[in-house]
């Protein structure tokens, strides 16, 4: 064999080894990247399902209860729309509560400083209907830090108002509250346009004095807003409720205090309360939880899924 031929066949030789090589290679980086894409679909699957069980979207007869508990409802927080604590949420969970023949009693955990008289009504006049519906279902309130203001008017609902010695409760009372800046921006150079149709459009303008008309109306808006959180109390409280006019005053008072007052009745742990009073000592939360698109909204869930889902140039590629 002549000495070009004999060359030729090893630079032939040479470039197929490096071209078997160059798909070998190309061949398990595809089989890589494949195996990677499939392992992270099937985390991201495995993420939805802890996500549906969570949230409880899982079908309630996929999900066996104990035949016999106590439902539990978490009230947490400022009592308003669009909060976990909201009219809404709450009132659909002891609603699904009630209805469960296997719930013996209600407890709900409130730890709120209060919030709307609004959605604080709704819950209130949602318990009351639902205690006449199911009367062998008892409610009971347990407060665990506090429970002022809008989260005691959900309170005097239940049967009975359990409180630690050292919780805050009480603050029956309503405010409206803003700052006054007038005269600051003549100082500043600025030019306050404030135009309204109706003499009284620009309520309690922050910007202009205090009209003497305007507050007037102003306190008797609050005094009728708390005639009837008094009412709301005297008829959740009755006879229990010691004639003290300081417990009307917006103070609020230790869980220990409170009892004296009749403005609560017992010490006692939602544990205790379904142990020794409901006798069913099983707790089952029907606490409502937030959805998918209160997940998204808090971008929470978004980036977590997005490190999980395979991004578009690996499916390219």
């Amino acid at each position: 064999m002549n000495e070009p031929e004999s060359k030729n066949k090893q630079e032939n030789w040479e470039r197929s080894l490096l071209e078997n090589l160059a798909l070998a290679s190309l061949r398990e980086q595809r089989r890589t990247r494949s195996w990677g894409i499939f392992f992270k679909i099937l985390a991201a699957l495995y993420l939805f399902i802890l996500l549906f069980a969570a949230l409880g979207w899982i079908e309630e007869g996929s999900v066996r209860l104990p035949e016999k508990h106590t439902a539990l409802i978490e009230v947490k927080g400022v009592i308003a729309a669009d909060t976990m604590s909201s009219a809404e949420k709450i009132v659909s969970s002891l609603q699904a509560a009630f209805k469960d023949k296997n719930t013996k009693g209600v407890v709900l955990r409130i730890n709120s400083p209060g919030g709307s008289p609004v959605q604080a009504g709704h819950i209130n006049d949602e318990i009351h209907r639902l205690r006449l519906k199911y009367p062998q279902i008892p409610v009971y309130a347990v407060v665990s830090d506090i429970c002022a203001s809008g989260g005691y008017y959900v309170a005097v609902a239940a049967d009975k108002i359990f409180v630690d010695k050292a919780s805050l409760v009480g603050s029956i009372g309503v405010l409206m509250d803003g700052f006054g800046f007038a005269g600051t921006l003549e100082k500043l150079g600025v030019e306050r346009r404030l135009l309204t149709a109706g003499e009284n459009k620009g309520f309690l303008d922050p910007f202009t004095p205090l009209d003497p008309a305007q507050k007037k109306y102003a306190e008797s808006l609050l005094k009728e807003i708390h005639e009837q959180f008094i009412q709301v109390v005297k008829q959740g409280r009755g006879e229990r409720l010691k004639n003290d006019p300081a417990i009307f005053s917006g103070i609020v008072w230790t869980g220990e205090k409170s009892i004296e007052l009749g403005i609560t009745d017992a010490i006692g742990s939602a544990e205790y309360v379904a142990r020794e009073i409901i006798q069913a000592e099983t707790l089952v939360d029907y606490t409502p939880h937030e959805g998918f698109s209160d997940l998204f909204r808090r971008q929470r869930l978004g980036q977590v899924l997005m490190d999980f889902l395979p991004k578009s140039e690996w499916v390219i590629k």
